[in-house]
């Protein structure tokens, strides 16, 4: 988060989450659902407890009664001093939020890509030029600007991830059989001399 917005855009983010519903995911008033199972749950429990000690927690959304059956995790943003502070993807609803100077792009960039993640970029920016400089730099399977993270619809939006997110195009999508191919092609020179000799070449 560009530095000359952060302030503002962080009282705004613990704001809208005053207003998130967790809950039963079969309830149209329902924001977050549970996480998936027991031991994710405990693992994004696990990961709180570290950023509780070495972050600042912006906000941490109340759970009610209602969801103390089940997997549920409570919502939660945590603003950290670097990106070194995560050590690994973080699959649930925790937000980290770290603060850069405009003129240390370049830098933020090359500190994703030292990650060795590559699934999905956002981009949130009015400035062409920036998004054009973000895109050619950084090494991610499918970037999204100027809208949310989720929703491609496989089949339609085919992309994957990059290095330690995937190695190419998402399951259903139009290119992900291809990954599965070798592809060998045999050429014969019908008119060529008969005989009981052969010889095998191997071209580059």
């Amino acid at each position: 988060m560009q530095d000359d917005i952060a302030d503002k855009v962080v009282a705004m983010l613990a704001g809208a989450m005053d207003e998130l519903k967790v809950g039963d995911p079969a309830l149209l008033s329902t924001d977050v659902g549970p996480v998936i199972d027991e031991p994710s749950r405990k693992g994004l429990a696990d990961h709180a407890a570290r950023m509780d000690a070495e972050a600042r927690l912006i906000k941490q959304v109340s759970l009610d009664p209602a969801t103390n059956d089940g997997t549920f995790f409570a919502p939660r943003a945590y603003e950290l001093k670097s990106l070194s502070q995560l050590t690994h993807e973080v699959f649930g609803p925790v937000l980290h939020v770290i603060r850069w100077k405009a003129d240390q792009l370049d830098a933020v960039i090359d500190a994703i890509n030292a990650t060795g993640f590559g699934l999905t970029l956002g981009v949130h920016s009015r400035i062409d030029s920036t998004i054009a400089h973000i895109v050619a730099r950084a090494r991610v399977g499918n970037c999204y600007v100027n809208r949310n993270q989720i929703g491609a619809v496989v089949g339609v939006q085919p992309f994957g991830g990059e290095n330690l997110s995937g190695t190419g195009p998402k399951a259903g999508g139009p290119h992900y059989l291809l990954r599965f191919v070798t592809e060998r092609t045999l050429t014969v020179n019908t008119t060529a001399a008969g005989g009981n000799a052969s010889l095998l070449t191997l071209g580059e």
